[in-house]
């Protein structure tokens, strides 16, 4: 299986550790990768450039779209709040003929036009769609048994639901637990997996994205979690970059690892921790390791 790969910003920034992680997991899963960002893609916007220039911001989304559509590839990403924008930008452009029209005369100057072809899906739905749950769990050879792991998707990945397709698709709507499930690990369920993890607000309003790291990390920990696992760059960052701030603001110990999708998977492939790029993380991840008997 081969995809137009959109990686995204912070897999290649602020979450380095994402990108390589994800290239090796990918490539013991059989799934080839054909870097769009090699090829000029752009940022998606993130939701902010769409708040001040909701045109622009589809420009460039329909302009990924294009490059994807020329290498006639399913388009994949590994970013929850990508695939959100991305699948809003989508709606918008295939609804609205005029619309579609508009944004191509810019297209056309760069040699490109968007068909309305693209389905930009997240690594999460293609492990379900493509892979499928029975084909993943014979890829795990280290299973994640007496791992307790609190899923936490962030706000892209779950609405609106009508652009993300869950009525089409509804085992998007539990789709990280079915894979951690499938993984060997116990899902501890908790009411913060679908809400903001804060990151949005960070630059307005530090204390109030802090509180929600905070909240988020800690009801995950009293309910007995070892870790939090979710497949978003920017809730990784927010949630493990702001916790010891976190901690602070809130008085209270949490010290509860995030653990970005791709490296559960690789864990559980038998990767290590150094391939997995785990000591870059703030919050360390030792206990989880020990857990599972992965050298640290």
């Amino acid at each position: 299986m081969k995809y137009a790969f959109f990686p995204g910003c912070v897999s290649r920034g602020g979450c380095p550790e994402l990108y390589p992680a994800t290239i090796k997991v990918c490539e013991r899963l059989g799934l080839e990768l054909d870097g769009l960002d090699k090829r000029g893609a752009t940022c998606t916007g993130a939701g902010v450039l769409q708040e001040k220039n909701l045109f622009l911001g589809d420009v460039f989304n329909a302009r990924t779209f294009a490059m994807a559509e020329e290498l006639d590839l399913p388009l994949l990403t590994i970013c929850s709040t990508c695939q959100g924008v991305m699948s809003q930008a989508n709606k918008r452009l295939k609804d609205d003929a005029d619309y579609l029209a508009r944004v191509n005369a810019h297209l056309a100057l760069e040699g490109l036009k968007y068909k309305g072809t693209a389905q930009p899906r997240h690594l999460l739905w293609t492990l379900i769609e493509d892979v499928g749950i029975e084909e993943l769990k014979s890829f795990v050879i280290r299973p994640l048994t007496n791992l307790r792991v609190a899923p936490f998707y962030g706000c892209y990945m779950v609405r609106p639901s009508d652009a993300l397709e869950f009525k089409l698709y509804p085992e998007r709507e539990d789709s990280l637990e079915r894979v951690m499930s499938a993984l060997g690990a116990d899902v501890v369920d908790f009411p913060g997996k679908t809400r903001c993890c804060g990151f949005p607000i960070l630059t307005i309003n530090e204390r109030n994205s802090v509180k929600m790291v905070a909240l988020h990390t800690s009801d995950a920990k009293d309910l007995g979690a070892d870790a939090l696992v979710t497949p978003c760059p920017l809730c990784h960052l927010n949630l493990d970059g702001y916790q010891p701030k976190a901690m602070q603001q809130a008085q209270r110990d949490i010290d509860i690892p995030i653990i970005h999708l791709p490296q559960l998977l690789g864990l559980a492939m038998g990767f290590d921790a150094k391939e997995m790029g785990l000591s870059r993380h703030i919050i360390s991840a030792k206990r989880v390791l020990s857990k599972i008997k992965v050298p640290a």
